[in-house]
């Protein structure tokens, strides 16, 4: 059996994968609720919150073009600071949070087909089937994946577009309110909301992982994050705008729902049923892009002894199989536990997500130390204006940090569960490095080593890194 992925993803399907796990249904509630607490001037926080993860994409494109393999983050930071730190930023940034995420998502798509289209089926049952499903068509492989992912993203986008030119062009059957808004109330304060808008915008990095099956990955991984940011930002403007012109601001703002409102307010029933066809394509499509990339970084660091050997076994179709089964395995216990259904999910959701921004701050430290360790290394993409990006970066991430969660009580806990988080993935990290790879910790990996294994590296740009790194190396 070959034991390498195969190039087939084209620059369309990693657009769909950048936006697919990006805008999910969670994205939705924090979009029209940003807009219902600040009106029209939300669009500064978003704005503010896009910089940052472009930033953050610039980064990932830098780091990808120079170690352009399915492991992502980890194998970005072998070279930089090593096995552990590595192995963290995807166990607490990738899996921890997402094993919560992903499986709130299922519980959302099961509640939405329930309540809309099958009210005799328990919302349990279909999201166990939706969870199943998305993991057969990840198991058979990546053109499979590819296709379902354009399916489920351009769906959803094309969607909410439609549904917000309609409500701002007044076209459909609702009613706009009477009352006039000023851009920004709030003034300055307005940037507060930097962290809500943050969540429109993260995930953007999981097309990296698949580094290995994109077609021209130095070209279009950075090509289909930043197409995928400038997406996002038009069409949820849009539809942001529209709801706040059909829905009480307070309302949005308070609202479990504030989406579905919106879109009810606008189009009435077939509103309802239309964004509840959209709440699920997104479901599909954050599902779908988990169950792909994930898997790709856990076979990867199996490839390097980072994780148990079954990892990184591939099936006739070129899959992760094992790790596949894994992650959904994982969704599939915490919809039947009933986590994902209880009032501290979102805790859990924003504790998984300070880690992840712990793995971003990591990652934005990885150009840096290339840029001194490495600095004549072939880049395909650079990041411009030197480290001044990656340094921003890493300021506005810690000042979302700490404003994670504007209610005191529920940031102590967010704080409380992200500490468990770190230390539980330190140990085990620790533990692994130590006593199965029997290794030093902080021991880096040559980066010569890692691009003589990429797969398609060409002999030209090998010696041309030994020319001009051998002081380094």
């Amino acid at each position: 059996m070959d034991n390498q992925l195969k190039r087939t993803i084209g620059f369309w399907p990693a657009v769909a994968t950048a936006v697919g796990i990006v805008v999910s249904s969670s994205a939705l509630v924090s979009l029209t609720q940003g807009f219902g607490i600040a009106g029209p001037g939300f669009i500064i926080a978003m704005v503010a919150a896009m910089l940052l993860n472009l930033f953050v994409a610039l980064s990932f494109a830098e780091l990808s073009s120079i170690v352009p393999q399915a492991g992502g983050i980890n194998h970005y930071t072998l070279p930089t600071m090593g096995p552990f730190i590595g192995m963290i930023s995807v166990i607490s940034g990738y899996v921890l949070v997402n094993m919560f995420a992903g499986s709130a998502e299922a519980h959302i798509a099961g509640l939405v087909i329930h309540d809309t289209f099958l009210p005799s089926v328990h919302p349990l049952f279909i999201s166990i089937a939706f969870v199943v499903i998305l993991g057969l068509i990840n198991i058979r492989g990546i053109e499979f994946y590819s296709w379902s992912q354009m399916i489920l993203t351009g769906v959803m986008i094309v969607s909410i577009f439609a549904i917000g030119i309609i409500g701002l062009t007044g076209t459909g059957s609702g009613q706009p309110i009477k009352t006039s808004l000023d851009f920004n109330t709030m003034g300055w304060g307005v940037l507060g909301l930097s962290a809500l808008a943050f969540w429109l915008f993260v995930g953007i990095e999981f097309v990296c992982p698949m580094a290995e099956e994109i077609k021209k990955p130095k070209i279009y991984i950075p090509m289909s994050m930043i197409m995928g940011l400038l997406i996002i930002l038009v069409v949820d403007f849009i539809f942001g705008n529209a709801a706040i012109k059909y829905v009480p601001l307070k309302t949005l703002a308070g609202a479990a729902d504030p989406h579905v409102k919106a879109s009810t307010a606008i189009l009435g029933k077939t509103g309802q049923i239309w964004i509840g066809i959209v709440t699920v394509f997104a479901t599909g499509s954050t599902i779908n892009t988990l169950l792909c990339a994930i898997p790709r970084m856990l076979y990867s660091m199996a490839q390097k002894g980072q994780m148990p050997k079954m990892f990184g076994r591939l099936n006739k179709w070129g899959s992760p199989w094992v790790a596949i089964v894994f992650m959904t395995s994982l969704f599939l216990i915490f919809l039947i536990i009933g986590v994902t259904g209880s009032k501290s999910i979102t805790t859990f959701i924003l504790a998984g997500a300070f880690c992840w921004m712990v793995t971003y701050i990591i990652a934005h430290l990885n150009v840096i130390i290339m840029r001194f360790k490495y600095p004549n290394v072939i880049r395909t993409f650079k990041s411009p204006l030197g480290i001044t990006f990656q340094v921003i970066g890493i300021a506005g991430i810690i000042y979302m940090m700490f404003n994670i969660f504007p209610d005191p009580a529920v940031k102590v806990r967010i704080y409380m569960y992200a500490i468990i988080f770190l230390l539980v993935t330190i140990i085990y990290s620790a533990c692994w490095v130590k006593f199965a790879m029997k290794t030093k910790l902080f021991k880096t990996t040559p980066l010569e080593e890692l691009l003589e294994k990429e797969v398609e590296y060409s002999n030209e740009s090998i010696v041309s890194f030994k020319k001009e790194n051998q002081t380094h190396i």
